[in-house]
């Protein structure tokens, strides 16, 4: 792999996950150590334009989908030299890969790998979305359950991408009567189709259509009544109703919900695949509905089981072997493959049931005329949904407030990153600074800006507009209210730039640090600081130190040493056990998240007071993966990818609450007001009770048409003067009363 990049965007590529027609997967991780898995495009399509639209197509389609059995997307550059997409890493085999090294799964777990997979369709199907290519290599067994993945491989070695009459796109042995009939009226059906062949692999190790011969499965797919032998009687009914021919014959992923949730409330989903769990992790079910409403949210209403549709065919034949590695066909007939000639009808051997066709490929290859090639998969989207179209302009709030949406000046693209300060709401695109009124949203200067603008917002330093620019070689400030220069200087090129109060921390290249003046510009400070090779600093509001932490090698300690940001003094010095991340301090404690030193999820807080050296540490009921938080007063909140909102109260030591959002990326929360604010994905701003956990209202998604753009990190909501500002992929910017979610 030695012609592939070292980096995928800010993403430092580690090691090959695996490797397709379309790119090679290679596990990587961020500069703050988040692992995620990279596709990087091969560098033949790369330079295929039609291919660029259809990976364009991918992402686009990946980052509508929003739910807790889907991996979130986290960053993607369609037009980079070499176009990639990241996603959150989740640890775990493929179903296909658990079914050959371990064999099919039980019964119970089969239930639960078909409510999971009900629900990420149900995630899929209403953003406009059909996967078209659901098979068991594109299922993740993760511990809290099935992942899918996978939204538009496809190799493009033909150019020949659209749907089109006579093109057969898919895997034959998971795809849809209707693939092989009406490629270009494929719907959702498909999909449900696709989930009922799957379950048949995850219970016998084979497919309800089984043949060496994709030509021969493409007939069997059509005409024959699949066979569920082996399938136990818990899921053949439901199995059966989801492999009947005709697309409105089959439930969708609702009603499939519905019958499957009789079991919602036993089982724990953090046992989804059979590996030991210790310790704190494992949360025993009496705790979990010992809560109430816990347990009734869990719980949900009972539903009848669901009844057979038919009886399940007779058996003729005893156990069979388990089916070849499916083959994907491309066929320039896709239609006449659909139909049963008459040489076919006489290439029966005597004795054998007529549903169940000869493994004769030649034969059947001549008779069907179809073309063999590598797997193909397309997204097919339904519509464009909800929130594509422009602002709703301003509007009146209970409270009097007027709600306004102002979408960004001139020609820059991105999502806007915004911060309050000096009485202004600064934003940043790339190339571009500006001040809005957070009265009104009215544009008032505008600053060009030649370096790209990272991840974060402007920063109101020294009274001062900070654009906070990636690394480069200048810095400069800007007057808040005219976007005037007020300074600019250049200095040694940096690998990563921090604020802290009125100080700038540049860290160099070489690892020393330099503190700068954010009001004036000048040099306050330039030194080392020991036992880190390279600091990267963290601050808070209303605390006067700088905190720069560096974990061992192994991830069983972390280094924290805090620093004066105005003189560069060392304050304080420790080591904590465990890998840890500080997400606030107040008065004098600080407070870290501690995460798993070889899968990076979130699995305790961690509180240290330096006076006294005491450490007080609060083990979370589940893992949380990608987990973001924020302090407020004894509260720890985070939002781990899925969705999953906790409150930890770090006094009680015991989590107060717990929501699902269904939010499948969200940022750091934002707590004011007695509540906690997040941003989605897909732009809309979420109001949740900061006392209890309740969801109090949302607004509307803003992807826009650059939804196949993705920002490396989604900007947090703006908290200031009781109003709450967000910002979308649609490029707008939206003020609105913070104490009135409900009327959003």
């Amino acid at each position: 792999m030695a012609h592939l990049p070292e980096y995928a965007g800010h993403y430092r590529l580690e090691s090959c996950l695996g490797s397709g027609g379309m790119g090679v997967v290679h596990l990587a991780r961020s500069a703050s150590g988040m692992r995620v898995a990279v596709k990087v495009v091969h560098a033949e399509f790369a330079r295929d334009d039609e291919f660029r639209g259809r990976f364009r197509q991918e992402v686009a389609a990946a980052r509508r989908v929003s739910g807790a059995f889907t991996a979130p997307v986290v960053d993607a550059d369609p037009e980079a030299e070499r176009p990639w997409m990241a996603t959150l890493f989740i640890p775990g085999p493929t179903l296909s890969e658990h079914v050959k090294n371990d064999g099919p799964l039980p019964p119970d777990r089969l239930r639960r790998l078909m409510a999971g997979l009900a629900e990420a369709l149900r995630d899929i199907h209403r953003v406009g979305v059909v996967h078209r290519d659901l098979k068991p290599s594109n299922v993740l067994l993760a511990e809290d359950g099935p992942k899918v993945i996978d939204f538009g491989i496809s190799r493009p070695k033909d150019s020949e991408l659209r749907t089109e009459t006579g093109k057969l796109i898919g895997t034959p042995p998971f795809m849809a009567p209707e693939q092989f009939q009406r490629p270009r009226e494929v719907g959702p059906a498909a999909d449900v189709f696709a989930l009922g062949s799957v379950m048949v692999h995850a219970a016998t190790g084979r497919g309800p259509f089984d043949s060496d011969s994709p030509y021969v499965v493409a007939y069997q797919v059509v005409h024959d009544e699949p066979d569920l032998t082996g399938v136990p009687e818990s899921v053949a009914p439901l199995v059966r109703r989801c492999l009947a021919k005709e697309p409105e014959a089959r439930p969708t992923p609702d009603e499939l919900m519905r019958e499957l949730r009789a079991l919602a409330a036993s089982y724990d989903t953090q046992a989804f695949v059979a590996q030991p769990r210790t310790g704190e992790l494992a949360e025993p079910a009496a705790a979990r509905l010992a809560d109430p409403a816990r347990a009734a949210a869990e719980r949900g209403e009972e539903a009848e089981e669901a009844q057979a549709a038919a009886p399940q065919a007779a058996t003729e034949q005893a156990a069979k072997p388990r089916a070849a590695k499916p083959q994907a066909a491309e066929s320039p007939a896709a239609e006449q493959a659909a139909e049963p000639p008459a040489a076919r009808e006489h290439a029966r051997e005597p004795g054998r049931s007529p549903r169940r066709p000869l493994r004769r490929a030649g034969l059947v290859a001549g008779a069907l005329g179809l073309a063999v090639g590598a797997a193909v998969a397309s997204v097919q989207f339904l519509g464009a949904g909800p929130g594509t179209g422009g602002g709703a302009g301003p509007r009146t709030t209970a409270a009097g407030f007027t709600g306004w949406e102002t979408a960004a000046p001139g020609k820059s693209t991105g999502m806007p990153q915004c911060s309050y300060g000096a009485g202004e709401l600064v934003c940043a695109r790339p190339g571009l600074v500006y001040a809005l009124d957070p009265a009104d949203g009215a544009v008032r200067w505008r600053h060009p800006v030649a370096a790209t603008v990272r991840g974060a917002p402007p920063v109101v330093a020294g009274g001062l507009v900070q654009p906070a620019l990636d690394t480069g070689r200048r810095l400069e400030a800007l007057d808040p209210g005219t976007g005037r220069v007020r300074w600019k200087r250049t200095v040694p090129a940096y690998g990563a730039i921090r604020y802290a109060g009125g100080t700038i921390l540049l860290t160099g290249t070489d690892g020393t640090v330099t503190g700068v003046d954010a009001a004036s510009g000048d040099s306050r400070w330039t030194r080392r600081i020991p036992g880190h090779a390279m600091p990267l600093f963290s601050s808070f509001a209303g605390d006067p130190a700088a905190y720069a932490v560096t974990t061992s090698g192994d991830g069983t300690r972390t280094r924290v040493t805090a620093v004066d940001p105005e003189t560069g003094e060392v304050r304080w010095d420790t080591r904590l056990a465990g890998s840890l991340k500080p997400v606030g301090a107040a008065g004098d404690t600080v407070t870290f998240v501690e995460t798993d030193p070889v899968y990076g999820y979130a699995r305790a807080v961690v509180r240290y007071a330096p006076a006294t050296r005491a450490v007080r540490r609060v083990a979370l009921p589940v893992r949380l993966d990608g987990a973001l938080a924020t302090v407020h007063g004894d509260t720890v909140y985070l939002l781990a990818a899925g969705g999953a909102l906790e409150a930890v109260d770090l006094g009680a030591g015991k989590r107060r609450w717990h929501l699902e959002t269904s939010v499948s990326r969200g940022s750091e929360p934002v707590v004011a007001g007695g509540h906690v604010y997040l941003t989605a994905a897909d732009g809309r701003l979420l109001a949740v009770d900061a006392r209890g956990g309740r969801l109090l209202g949302e607004t509307r998604p803003r992807l826009g048409a650059a939804a196949d753009r993705v920002v490396a990190a989604l900007p947090a909501p703006v908290a200031a003067g009781g109003r709450v500002y967000g910002a979308a992929p649609d490029g707008t910017v939206f003020g609105l009363d913070g104490a009135s979610p409900a009327d959003w």
